[in-house]
């Protein structure tokens, strides 16, 4: 067994779409209609054939709730691991992204977290 998709609950598609491709450098793998939202998958660049990232719609209301609280708290929706933190922590500046928490050494891994404009906090993890 493998984990094949995981989900995002983003609060619009069409902007989170952007940011994870234009923004963030993911690659669109699957953008089909489903009645009023659409089923939109994301993949690393350098794993095309991996696990997909869903960008669903945050429109249930326990959804909102769960994304609204954890944000609110700081906690990340979900974390990205990265070779180079320092390096990533500066593209991603460079294009627009506010990060929450900087790069912060915790044990054997460093850290950041920046806030994806969809209602998620995301944490990306050098190892």
């Amino acid at each position: 067994m493998k984990i094949i998709v995981t989900s995002l609950f983003v609060q619009d598609q069409d902007k989170a779409l952007h940011f994870y491709t234009e923004v963030l450098g993911f690659v669109k793998k699957h953008d089909v209609p489903v009645g009023k939202y659409r089923w939109i998958t994301v993949v690393s660049p350098d794993a095309q054939g991996g696990t997909e990232l869903l960008l669903e719609p945050d429109e249930h209301p326990a959804a909102k709730d769960y994304q609204k609280r954890i944000h609110e708290d700081g906690i990340p929706a979900t974390m990205f691991g990265v070779e180079d933190i320092q390096a990533e922590f500066k593209r991603l500046t460079e294009r627009g992204v506010k990060f929450t928490i900087e790069p912060t050494k915790m044990g054997e891994m460093t850290i950041a977290v920046f806030d994806d404009t969809c209602g998620n906090l995301i944490q990306i993890v050098q190892q």
